[in-house]
């Protein structure tokens, strides 16, 4: 048994290691003096200013960030307000189709929603733009917000709405002081979800993106067309440890969510 355990942790180690070594070969060259990434000649902080320096990496940076915060906080909202929409239903068929249809939108390829949002928008007359991107990127965030919503109003017993109600407390109390508190981890789970999702895009805002706006994704891409510059790992050094703080927040707020004492306000 100790044997089989030593070889899964060894197997595991191995994957892990295969998986993230072009990252930490990417953030290592990152900080290199030479400018190549063929030999490591001295540390240098350089490609970090540059991208701070460059005016127009700073402006893409920064619509970066906006669109990510907006279309987090825009799809939690719907998100939330679909989900508990899901669990008023009561025919189970029906329910099981709006969840069949959420699901749709996260396991559908990327590029099929980017290619259909440019259909779309060429053909309702919207220009390619900051409005695009936004729209596209609620349009994807909030299946993975219902998703994560979800969970926590089905565990939620009925008994805390009747007692509250039973108290005198109005639907918007029930909702702001009862319900929006209970499910607030699987709020914060979507949220940052969204934000990891909007911020690491490339395929759909590729398709929508237009008229001078773009997103760091895109820009990373075209950077690497044409040629192999630092500036580039460091761009990706910053998503990736935007990223990684993301999925940190959102384990510890998965962990706090998940704390037995929970379980006795049910009660």
């Amino acid at each position: 048994m100790r044997k089989m355990e030593r070889l899964s942790s060894i197997y595991l180690v191995g994957v892990f290691i295969v998986l993230y070594a072009p990252i930490f070969y990417l953030v290592y060259y990152s900080f290199n003096s030479a400018g190549t990434m063929y030999s490591f000649e001295g540390f240098t902080f350089d490609w970090y200013r540059e991208v701070f320096c460059d005016t127009r990496l700073f402006i893409i940076l920064l619509n970066t960030i906006v669109i990510a915060l907006l279309s987090s906080a825009i799809s939690t909202v719907i998100g939330v307000l679909g989900a508990l929409a899901i669990t008023r239903v009561k025919t189970k068929r029906f329910r099981n189709a709006l969840l069949t249809l959420n699901n749709v939108m996260i396991v559908s390829p990327d590029v099929i929603i980017g290619a259909s949002f440019l259909v779309l928008f060429t053909m309702i007359g919207i220009n390619l733009g900051f409005g695009s991107v936004l729209i596209s990127h609620i349009a994807f965030s909030v299946p993975i917000v219902v998703l994560m919503v979800l969970p926590n109003l089905e565990e939620m017993s009925p008994t805390l709405i009747d007692a509250a109600q039973d108290l005198g407390a109005s639907r918007w109390d029930v909702l702001t002081r009862v319900v929006i508190p209970y499910i607030s981890p699987g709020i914060f789970a979507g949220f940052f979800m969204a934000l990891t999702y909007s911020l690491d895009d490339f395929a759909v805002t590729f398709f929508v993106t237009g008229g001078g706006f773009s997103t760091l994704s895109v820009e990373i891409y075209s950077l690497a067309r044409r040629g192999i510059s630092l500036t580039i790992n460091a761009l990706s050094t910053l998503i990736f440890l935007v990223t990684l703080l993301l999925v940190l927040g959102y384990y510890i707020i998965s962990k706090q969510g998940a704390k037995p004492g929970k379980a006795g306000v049910r009660e």
